[in-house]
């Protein structure tokens, strides 16, 4: 068997901006990391729902975590591009192919032109991410492309759709198409495949208000309402058992609520307040998601069964700690292995 030809070193690419072509969009939108300082004037965050697969996707293609990129929920997406690309896709486990040939998430990819990119079989989570290499061209809202529901902002793909892509990325001469050219050793968070879904929570501001009750959150299974979106999950207990009740009688007023509460209205089902919540509620909230929790309840779909674990906010803290310095030795990897080849990086 004839050896593989030695690999040329690559050469610039046009500095022409690359055009891509939705052909099947699924339920996809350009989306970003969304706007932070969005509630301090009444706005919604908004942004992706699993915030880290979000930021490894933009770093691995030498992106800012922030830059805008695609996510789509649950459905297959496909795609081509006019000029070479380099892309990622994170997330949920899916099948991924470029030109009809296999290729591996958590890692950046070569998409050469004219060649079609397809993710299909979405599962073992609900969300992708599509990193794309350079400035994507979209319109910002308070400096984020993130989607707003309630103002009619954001940008949801359909068929025909064209998305520019300012950037320059080198052509790879790989002698053999669908063997990896990087191994970043990005990895999605170890506790995405679980099932059920272990939520970490640390205590609401009313959870004194439910006595003995409260405890009810940690000793059943919750499953995941038809509902549910970017606004809130809707969650029932899985066997039908009790669920916490507030043991006061008092008026609650509407106040400021954070992303990630776990309120108890009346009736048979829990809200989890997600990224696209309104910033006030009325509801006592008897928990609060944390970072690392609120990712994972982004990768759950209808039907998931999903089970709340106490933490205190040292905990949280530390553990979220601990993936911003994943994403920064990430960060490192990729910087160093674009300056050889060399691909410019965008890191902020």
């Amino acid at each position: 068997m004839p050896e593989p030809a030695a690999t040329a070193p690559p050469v610039a690419a046009s500095t022409a901006p690359a055009v891509l072509t939705v052909r099947g969009p699924g339920l996809s939108t350009i989306t970003d990391l969304g706007r932070p300082a969005g509630s301090s004037i009444g706005q919604m965050t908004g942004g992706a729902l699993d915030q880290y697969s979000a930021a490894a996707a933009n770093i691995l293609v030498g992106n800012a975590a922030t830059a805008p990129l695609l996510e789509v929920t649950g459905l297959d997406f496909s795609a081509t591009i006019d000029r070479d690309l380099l892309v990622s896709i994170t997330g949920a486990t899916a099948d991924v192919t470029v030109g009809g040939h296999p290729q591996p998430q958590w890692e950046p990819v070569a998409w050469p032109a004219g060649r079609d990119l397809r993710i299909g079989r979405i599962r073992a989570g609900f969300r992708i991410y599509i990193g794309l290499h350079g400035h994507v061209d979209t319109l910002t809202l308070l400096g984020s492309c993130a989607p707003d529901t309630v103002l009619g902002f954001g940008t949801s793909l359909t068929v025909g759709d064209q998305i520019t892509v300012h950037g320059r990325t080198p052509a790879f001469d790989n002698p053999w198409f669908g063997a990896p050219v990087f191994r970043m050793g990005a990895r999605p968070d170890g506790a995405a495949d679980a099932a059920p879904a272990r939520i970490p929570v640390t205590d609401g501001p009313d959870q004194t208000e439910f006595g003995t009750t409260a405890t009810r959150l940690f000793t059943q299974d919750f499953v995941v309402g038809e509902a549910s979106n970017h606004i809130g999950l809707r969650l029932a207990s899985a066997d039908s058992a009790p669920l916490p009740r507030r043991q006061t009688t008092t008026e609650m007023l509407s106040r400021g609520v954070p992303i990630g509460a776990v309120e108890v209205p009346a009736g048979g089902e829990l809200l989890v307040l997600h990224r696209g919540r309104g910033v006030t509620a009325g509801y006592p909230v008897l928990a609060v998601a944390t970072r690392t929790g609120l990712a994972r309840l982004g990768q759950v779909r209808p039907g998931d069964t999903v089970r709340f674990v106490h933490t205190t906010v040292d905990e949280a803290v530390r553990a979220h700690q601990h993936r911003c310095a994943a994403l920064q030795r990430l960060s490192a990897r990729v910087a160093a292995a674009f300056e050889a080849l060399p691909i410019p990086t965008h890191f902020t």
